[in-house]
């Protein structure tokens, strides 16, 4: 009897049952979504920014459809770590799959004292520091820009927490690879890319920015290609697993970044449109190897670029 395609993985020591992540912001803290798929479907949850303190984010609209495509300026709303740990914490058990805190902060400071809360707490299993958020005025992006300070504040929170750290980027680095491979030296084990990109909307009617925050981050189908070649760039640069991201909403999608090099990708806006994402993905993607005669998905990792030497 022919043995079914393996998607089974370990990102950095994190035991996934596919390479099938739901993205940050994207997907609250997975709870909401319970009543609707199988979170088992996931092969891992990025929970919503956490912030030391409570976040009102920005001012409404805050959402805005865009051709292929949305723009968000929610700005990290949160109610704090506290609130975290006391009301959400107990219920992570019942997500049935590993789940990885997202953590923001306005200063280095900020960032060591959340990682090292979330250093004790059992049911993580791991951080992605989020230095790429274009949508706040404090902290985000501001974080992403510099290699230097990247590498200070990836050391800072390696420094506290004993887990995998994932740190998550944007092009809006501008020098992406040197960011990359800034985070790698301090210490990064994951890097997942991209983060959403800085746009705008005008109200014609109003003749004014439809966004009460002005700009906001673009996500969705329209960015994908960017964010594979991001990825493609990437893998050529550092020596650490990648989460690639960017518009993914069907098969093809997903293994462009896995193809590119992406050990394993996340799904964010697509969510918002068919919350069976993850199961169609997962379902496609073992049929995909089946039909190609792969044994696991591991031997598509970067095979785009395989291919290309050969050539």
């Amino acid at each position: 009897m022919k043995a079914e395609p393996q998607l089974a993985l370990e990102l950095a020591g994190i035991k996934m049952n596919s390479p099938l992540m739901a993205a940050s912001g994207c997907y609250g803290y997975g709870f909401e979504y319970a009543g609707w798929i199988d979170l088992r479907d996931w092969g891992a949850i990025v929970l919503q920014g956490t912030t030391l303190e409570p976040r009102q984010g920005n001012p409404p609209p805050r959402l805005a459809e865009t051709p292929s495509g949305m723009l968000n300026a929610v700005g990290l709303q949160n109610p704090g770590i506290d609130y975290f740990l006391r009301e959400v914490r107990p219920r992570l058990g019942e997500l049935g799959c590993p789940v990885i805190a997202n953590i923001a902060g306005e200063s280095v400071e900020q960032y060591r004292e959340l990682a090292a809360i979330l250093d004790g707490v059992g049911e993580i299993c791991a951080v992605e520091i989020n230095i790429s958020c274009p949508n706040v005025r404090c902290g985000g992006i501001s974080f992403g820009r510099d290699p230097a300070v990247v590498e200070r504040l990836v050391s800072a929170v390696r420094r506290v927490y004993r887990g995998p750290v994932i740190v998550k980027l944007s092009l809006e680095a501008g020098d992406l690879a040197a960011v990359g491979r800034a985070a790698e030296s301090a210490g990064a084990d994951v890097l997942s890319l991209i983060n959403t990109l800085k746009g705008m909307v005008i109200d014609t009617a109003c003749r004014r920015p439809f966004l009460g925050n002005v700009t906001g981050g673009l996500s969705g189908p329209a960015i994908r290609p960017v964010a594979v070649r991001a990825v493609w760039e990437m893998a050529g640069a550092v020596a650490i697993p990648l989460i690639g991201m960017g518009g993914i909403t069907t098969l093809d999608d997903a293994l462009q970044f896995i193809l590119a090099g992406a050990t394993a990708v996340a799904i964010g806006t697509a969510n918002f449109l068919n919350p069976h994402v993850a199961r169609d993905i997962k379902t496609g993607l073992r049929r995909y190897l089946d039909r190609e005669g792969l044994h696991h998905y591991s031997e598509l990792i970067g095979a785009a670029g395989s291919a290309l030497h050969r050539r």
